[in-house]
């Protein structure tokens, strides 16, 4: 897939078939349409061509934006958005200007001189220019005129999957990454880096790896103990993690750190990818360490038998 950052040095295409969205997750309904559009760019003998923008315009024009937390970070996104088959990629810088651009100018100035689009694929009720004034009725007639076809993809196959970026958002809000993760058809993943800690869990037989999330706008998921894939070196470990504050220590700051089993390494300053498999139990202060470490051997049996270790 090649990669447009930005919209200067980007030609028109020869046949491009083109979507637009924010795509946060590129859960199953985005899934639904991209196989729509990669299926009709090949039909034409065509290149798929997704336009999506960063930051997320709800950070730029929404009063709501400092609660808003992102299912993808921009790098996950555009990993993600491959592996879907999309051609080539648009990004978007997303300003206080460009949210001012008329439907008219978004058709007239993007879809048509930068990008060449022949073919136009949206979602069901998708809407684009400022204050959300475009559309898939106004595009169909005005089609002759603009010099390129639109297909919606209809309501039902839509509504079918039932899933949304904020619908997911609220699962994991709530620890809940059984249903987030069948609305994103793959496990919830968080990328970091690993840091130093107070080192407690060395002293009581379960040494941890505390992560420092690279995006601060990435969500995470509730405070509790998890059943995480560890991605590390290539290899695929099992593990545990805990999110929260450990109370049973007197922790104040909210901590992500991970007990990865049969893993005996020090790799401090070095990224790790945590793939959510099940929520455990939620973050409880427990009457002094042995009883701590009572429910953290549970925990690595419960995690153990979910992972299959």
């Amino acid at each position: 897939m090649i990669v447009h950052r930005g919209l200067d040095d980007l030609q028109p295409l020869a046949n491009a078939v083109v979507t637009s969205g924010t795509f946060d997750g590129v859960h199953l309904g985005h899934q639904t349409i991209l196989a729509r559009l990669t299926e009709v760019a090949k039909a034409s003998n065509g290149q798929s061509v997704l336009i999506t923008y960063w930051p997320h315009p709800r950070t730029v024009v929404s009063n709501d934006s400092q609660d808003l937390k992102l299912l993808t970070t921009l790098d996950e996104k555009i990993d993600l958005l491959d592996l879907a088959g999309v051609d080539q990629l648009v990004v978007i810088p997303f300003t206080r200007s460009f949210s001012q651009l008329s439907s008219e100018e978004f058709i007239r100035q993007i879809l048509i001189e930068k990008i060449g689009t022949k073919k136009l694929v949206i979602g069901y009720d998708h809407r684009f220019g400022r204050d959300r004034e475009g559309g898939f009725d106004y595009i169909q007639a005005h089609q002759s005129e603009y010099g390129f076809g639109v297909e919606e993809i209809p309501r039902q196959d839509v509504e079918a999957v039932g899933v949304s970026s904020s619908k997911i958002r609220a699962a994991l809000s709530e620890g809940n990454v059984k249903i987030a993760n069948r609305f994103l058809g793959r496990p919830y993943s968080l990328t970091g880096t690993i840091v130093k800690g107070r080192q407690l869990g060395r002293t009581i037989g379960f040494p941890t790896a505390n992560m420092q999330v690279d995006d601060p706008g990435k969500l995470i998921p509730a405070n509790g103990v998890y059943a995480v894939d560890v991605e590390y070196g290539g290899q695929t470990l099992g593990g545990m993690l805990n999110i929260g504050f450990r109370p049973t220590v007197a922790g104040t700051n909210q901590t992500i750190e991970t007990y990865i089993f049969d893993f005996d390494k020090d790799i401090y300053g070095e990224h790790l990818t945590l793939r959510f498999r099940e929520f455990l139990r939620p973050e409880q202060k427990f009457d002094g360490l042995p009883a701590l470490v009572a429910q953290l051997k549970q925990d690595e049996e419960s995690a153990r038998t979910i992972l299959g270790q």
